[in-house]
């Protein structure tokens, strides 16, 4: 018994953190949701279910639930199988790999702020780096990036993979380096190539790091928000505009903090649904495998 209140004295602090900056504001979001309140004029109805049923009328945060749907499947797997190939690079007893490995984590630690501010200068048209670079080889080099709608989405999901390679190549270097030993020594005796051993032995291994970094940056695609606002302002055309954004205009910019509110629980109850449809997805193969 002493050790259980030992236990819960210890976890104490971070329950109370829990509770003040997770749970309550989740819980008043939620009630806001019930409201018509307007911050401007400072008045707040009862309207039921009123802010869910026009927010599923409105054609705009459809649209922004596709858009986040977009950015995610795009970011997702691409930015794991470049953090698993740089991790598989750095993992390697070579010289200098250290450097390298800092190099590659560095830009996670950075403000978002001003990472994006940095990269409207690569994505200038004309003067930016990439345009610059393409004009070296010939191509069309006045390509405005954030401004062409067919071009903005891939821009920020080309920046996502860069930002967020530090942590997942950090979660894969993990997982490589605890896969045992003796089986590539296994593999090794029955003849495997080293494309093998990474096919039927590295990769299995690595399931349980997958999921993880799988459904993690589901998560942060659904939640994207400071690129967009920095870079894009959910333009051109709307092709940016994800559930983020949308839930700060509608908040800071309408004003319509219970509208914004019914948007945040339903991105929620988004968020629950696809990691939970991951988990059983992957998880299931795991298991079978």
């Amino acid at each position: 018994m002493k050790r259980n209140r030992a236990g819960w004295l210890f976890t104490l602090p971070a329950t109370i953190h829990l509770l003040i900056f997770a749970v309550l504001p989740v819980g008043y979001t939620i009630f806001l949701s019930f409201y018509n309140w307007n911050l401007i004029r400072d008045e707040r109805r009862f309207i039921g279910l009123g802010n869910y049923l026009r927010i599923w009328q409105d054609g705009g945060f459809l649209k922004s639930v596709l858009n986040s749907a977009i950015y995610t499947a795009a970011s997702v797997p691409i930015g794991a199988a470049v953090a698993l190939g740089v991790a598989l690079l750095v993992t390697q007893k070579v010289k200098g790999v250290t450097a390298f490995r800092t190099l590659y984590f560095l830009p996670s630690v950075c403000s978002q702020v001003a990472i994006a501010m940095i990269w409207i200068y690569i994505f200038l048209p004309k003067k930016g780096m990439i345009n610059a670079v393409l004009g070296m080889f010939g191509a069309p080099n006045g390509t405005d990036f954030l401004g062409t709608s067919g071009w903005a989405m891939a821009a920020l999901v080309f920046m996502s993979i860069w930002v967020a390679l530090g942590p997942r190549m950090v979660l894969y270097m993990a997982g490589i380096l605890n896969v045992p030993g003796y089986l590539y020594e296994a593999a090794e005796l029955d003849g495997a190539t080293k494309n093998q051993q990474f096919w039927h032995v590295t990769l299995p291994q690595l399931a349980p790091t997958t999921l993880f970094v799988v459904i993690t940056s589901t998560i942060g695609g659904f939640q994207v928000f400071t690129p967009v606002y920095m870079m894009t302002k959910g333009g051109p055309e709307g092709s940016t505009d994800v559930v983020g954004y949308h839930i700060y205009s509608a908040a800071w910019e309408r004003f319509q903090v219970g509208e914004a509110g019914a948007m945040s629980f339903v991105l929620f109850l988004i968020i629950l649904s696809v990691s939970i449809i991951q988990f059983r997805v992957i998880g299931n193969k795991q298991v079978d495998g």
